[in-house]
């Protein structure tokens, strides 16, 4: 392993002469440095120091893997990447945290983004459709921290899903039917659970005579579907203009002819225009949401809705006439991504909604809750 000092003199070196890094300008640095090495020191440097201008890296390496869906650095000695069972430890590791920095800032480039000191944190996309979000030590600790989500390669179907153990094989019979019946569903739970697998995997059973118009925050969405056309927020620039936010996109959404509306996660004012939607004759509309559990999504839609201006009692009646089911996954203590629930969002006598148990999938088995007989009732044809 080469001197990180020399490499980092090296480095200078050859950005104040703009000069690539190549072997001869290597070795011309290097004498410069009145540093004698061979050619395997030299082309190993050229290496070091172009892994820096190209991708991610020194994390390449990691996004490319089969299966991996985040990459996390935290600082300069720890890495550590998601496969779907939990976060793994890798030995890939960092000279220092300026390095860590200096693949962030070149990242954020990529994106269109600004990171310094004087704007520490970034959220954007890159090129390829890889989530990026960064925050600059000393905010950070143990150093700089850059995250990276990981677009799916491809829309995994509900047979394969089956295989891995997100679903149990009449899991998956019922949400067939959910889909072939047009009610509307949000996928619950939290991050790396699943959300987006799944919600791809039901959308690519849809029809293909419809038309699916999704909205996302960032792209990540891809169902193997014939007619899928997709809006994407956008950031303010760094004059502070161009923003389009999600609520925007929902609303240009409902003028193109969606046969389901999907927003590809509930997280802001988007809410009002999405209840709105569903109650409007825009039947089979359905997107993910952040919740601990099924009983918590009604309290996470009315927290959404009031901030943007709803009162309590309109997010619970348009929530209840809007949305019939929440799908729940979350991780088992192996990190293995599984569907736990089917909740059906009901009226309650105090005017509230709540989430029902209907089907409940574990060990043990699959068992019926106290909202069975409406989940039977809403699919006749359900095994």
């Amino acid at each position: 392993m080469n001197d990180p000092r020399l490499v980092a003199r090296v480095r200078r070196r050859l950005a104040a002469d703009t000069a690539e890094p190549t072997a001869q300008t290597v070795a011309a640095a290097l004498r410069a440095e009145q540093r004698l090495a061979d050619s395997a020191t030299v082309l190993t440097i050229v290496d070091e120091l172009r892994r820096e201008t190209v991708g991610a890296g020194p994390l390449e390496p990691l996004l490319v893997l089969d299966g991996v869906t985040d990459v996390l650095v935290n600082g300069a000695h720890e890495v550590h990447l998601d496969r779907g069972s939990g976060l793994e430890r890798t030995p890939v590791t960092f000279p220092d945290d300026d390095a860590v920095r200096r693949l962030a800032q070149r990242l954020a480039a990529q994106a269109g983004r600004r990171l310094d000191d004087a704007s520490p944190w970034v959220d954007a996309r890159l090129p390829d459709g890889t989530r990026l979000h960064a925050v600059l030590a000393p905010l950070a600790r143990p150093g700089t921290l850059i995250s990276l989500r990981v677009p799916a390669r491809r829309s995994f179907t509900l047979d394969e899903l089956v295989a891995a153990g997100t679903l149990a094989p009449d899991g998956a019979e019922w949400l067939r039917a959910i889909v072939a019946a047009r009610i509307a569903f949000v996928v619950s739970g939290g991050t790396g659970s699943g959300k987006t697998t799944l919600l791809a995997a039901l959308l690519s059973i849809v029809p293909s005579g419809e038309r699916l118009v999704v909205v996302e925050d960032a792209t990540e969405l891809r169902p193997d579907h014939p007619h899928v056309v997709g809006l994407e927020a956008r950031p303010a620039n760094v004059e502070g203009a161009g923003l389009v936010t999600m609520r925007d996109l929902v609303r240009q959404a409902l003028r193109m002819r969606p046969d389901r509306l999907v927003v590809g996660e509930v997280r802001g004012a988007e809410v009002v225009d999405l209840l709105a939607a569903l109650n409007t004759g825009h039947e089979g509309g359905c997107g993910t949401v952040h919740a601990n559990s099924p009983s918590d999504v009604p309290a996470r839609f009315e927290a959404l809705g009031v901030a943007a201006g709803l009162p309590r009692a309109a997010v619970h009646s348009q929530l209840a006439a809007g949305l019939s089911l929440v799908l729940h996954l979350d991780r088992d203590e192996r990190g293995q991504r599984r569907l736990r629930q089917i909740g059906m969002l009901v009226a309650g006598d105090d005017a509230l909604v709540h989430c029902l148990p209907a089907l409940t999938f574990d060990a043990d088995g699959t068992s019926r809750g106290p909202a069975w007989d409406r989940l039977d009732d809403l699919l006749p044809r359900a095994p």
